[in-house]
């Protein structure tokens, strides 16, 4: 069987985004979309990619801190990656955004969500959707440093 990348016969939708993006041999594994590029995605497509980026680095950040058994790791993860632990995150980071970083996690923030998980509150979700685009946004933007200082921020203060 052979990768192909073609939308249509890869069963993505038709009418995907005009510069799709690629990742190139000795590149850094990140996107560098402009800021039109990246303000074009809806704030919980956003929110879905800064999901997987956070859990990614929660991951990374406890397997470098000596976790090895699987379980463990698995279980560390759920208890860090959740809407409370987030929003606990966010409030953490507010200090520390620029203008144009508060405003994306605010539209993060007041985004309009169907459901809220029964082990959070409207407002923890909202916060953890906040940051989770907020992660998703630098992400898309090629931001990977300021990421990593924004996680290890929070990391410093014992919240990780």
């Amino acid at each position: 069987m052979t990768m192909n990348s073609n939308a249509a016969t890869a069963g993505l939708p038709s009418g995907g985004p005009a510069n799709p993006i690629e990742y190139h041999a000795g590149e850094a594994f990140a996107p560098h979309l402009t800021d039109a590029e990246a303000g074009a995605f809806s704030v919980l497509a956003l929110a879905h990619i800064g999901d997987g980026v956070y859990e990614l680095m929660m991951r990374t950040a406890l397997a470098q801190a000596g976790i090895t058994a699987v379980h463990q790791l698995h279980r560390e993860t759920v208890r860090r990656v959740n809407a409370p632990a987030q929003a606990s995150a966010m409030e953490s980071m507010l200090p520390l955004l620029t203008e144009a970083e508060r405003a994306v996690y605010k539209r993060g923030r007041n985004a309009k969500v169907n459901s809220v998980p029964q082990h959070a509150n409207a407002a923890e979700y909202h916060a953890a959707t906040g940051l989770e685009t907020l992660f998703g946004w630098l992400w898309l933007r090629g931001e990977t440093k300021r990421l990593t200082e924004l996680f290890n921020a929070v990391h410093a203060v014992g919240r990780i």
